[in-house]
């Protein structure tokens, strides 16, 4: 479980395919205090560290994964969202972010509004995969409030803080992004579908 507060940007240093799985190499700041076998959120995604190196570590990627999710779209040189598991002991800063992406949207637009930015992106509504406004969604890793949540747009309001130490710096019109949709709207929505008729 995670909390949607970034640590660590990781670059991508090398991406190889083996059968349907891809293997992404990430340089970072927080490679060297990874384990193997240990959870780590990229760009929202939980993945698995398989292999360790010199300030660099690997994670891989199943075909469900990259279809699910924006990986697909990632490059070389590319930078990702890190966020390792949060400790039971820790603050939930955030929101309950699982690392499951519900699916991907699109970003239709950039606003810088005194000092801070709007980015209002497209996404495909569906009854599980609820937005209220004032509520939360997980953009790329990143826990972030919902402002004005309509048909299939909404956006959010990014302060200077997480403009800088997030990948939204790079992020650009018709981008693709990860998105967590609130656990706790989806277990509503589904507990109202299932028992009250």
């Amino acid at each position: 479980m995670f909390t949607g507060i970034i640590e660590s940007l990781g670059k991508v240093t090398a991406i190889q395919k083996e059968g349907t799985n891809v293997h992404f190499t990430i340089e970072s700041s927080i490679s060297n205090e990874l384990k193997i076998d240990q959870s780590l959120s990229h760009n929202g995604v939980c993945l698995t560290v398989v292999q360790l190196g010199s300030e660099r570590h690997v994670v891989t990627a199943i075909e469900e994964t990259m279809i699910r999710s924006n990986l697909g779209d990632v490059r070389v040189g590319d930078v990702l969202n890190l966020e390792r598991a949060m400790v039971s002991n820790g603050r939930l800063d955030g929101h309950i972010v699982q690392g499951h992406v519900d699916g991907t949207g699109i970003c239709k637009e950039i606003k810088e509004v005194e000092g801070s930015w709007y980015y209002t992106f497209e996404y495909q509504p569906t009854e599980e995969h609820l937005l209220v406004d004032k509520g939360s969604v997980c953009i790329n890793g990143v826990s972030l409030t919902v402002v004005e949540p309509k048909d299939k747009l909404f956006s959010v309001a990014i302060i200077p803080y997480t403009y800088e130490h997030t990948s939204f710096h790079k992020l650009q019109i018709g981008d693709r992004v990860n998105l967590e949709f609130d656990i706790i709207g989806k277990y509503i929505s589904k507990y109202v579908k299932l028992y009250i008729k």
